[in-house]
């Protein structure tokens, strides 16, 4: 009975490292790409400090594909939006 159990723990684990070895072996590839650093282009723009041109300016720039990362003061009168792409 014990020589029965031991031979079909053998059987199932010959079966599962055969299935795995044939799932390596036919599976795909593994390649490992090496990572391009990322770029980023950043862009300031000085805009007056009303709500309407402000928005203007947000949607002109998020339509184009940039975000808006930063809103520093430049002269305290004239905020500057800081994009990045």
């Amino acid at each position: 009975m014990l020589t029965i159990r031991i031979s079909m723990a053998w059987i199932i684990a010959t079966l599962s490292l055969g299935a795995l070895g044939i799932v390596l072996f036919l599976g795909q590839p593994f390649t490992v790409k090496a990572q391009e650093p990322k770029r980023f282009q950043y862009r300031i723009v000085e805009v007056l400090p009303d709500t309407q041109n402000m928005q203007t300016k947000l949607n002109e720039y998020g339509a184009s594909g940039w975000e808006l990362v930063a809103v520093p003061m430049g002269s305290m009168t004239e905020p500057r939006l800081i994009f990045k792409k």
